[in-house]
């Protein structure tokens, strides 16, 4: 069974390693969305793969570091494109959430990109 919870997050980043005349090369920011999914059985007890709640409390010390920070400056970040985001909320988040399955990160409505650690 998959759990999937939804994060957003407002944050201002540029790209070092694109060309000065690319648009993403300029200091910008996005309303990024993150959708945490974890991926386990069914306790038959309580009837659920794991509390909501406890996937929320896992993500807040992450969101409390990129909501509205400028994503450059933080470490492991200096390239902050989408996918070093999901691989740095990755590295993060799965001895947290040992049932981390997937991480994905969205920087507008139509482009996202998806991490299974691997």
């Amino acid at each position: 069974m998959e759990l999937r919870k939804t994060f957003q997050f407002e944050a201002a980043h540029l790209l070092p390693g694109l060309p000065e005349t690319h648009k993403c090369r300029r200091l910008h920011g996005h309303s990024f969305q993150v959708e945490v999914v974890v991926e386990g059985p069914v306790d038959p007890a309580f009837g659920w793969v794991m509390d909501y709640a406890d996937i929320s409390k896992a993500f807040r010390p992450l969101w409390e570091q990129l909501d509205h920070y400028y994503l450059n400056e933080i470490e492991g970040l200096e390239n902050p494109t989408s996918e070093n985001v999901a691989i740095w909320i990755w590295k993060r988040l799965k001895p947290e959430l040992p049932m981390l399955k997937t991480i994905e990160v969205a920087e507008t409505c139509t482009a996202r990109c998806v991490y299974n650690g691997s």
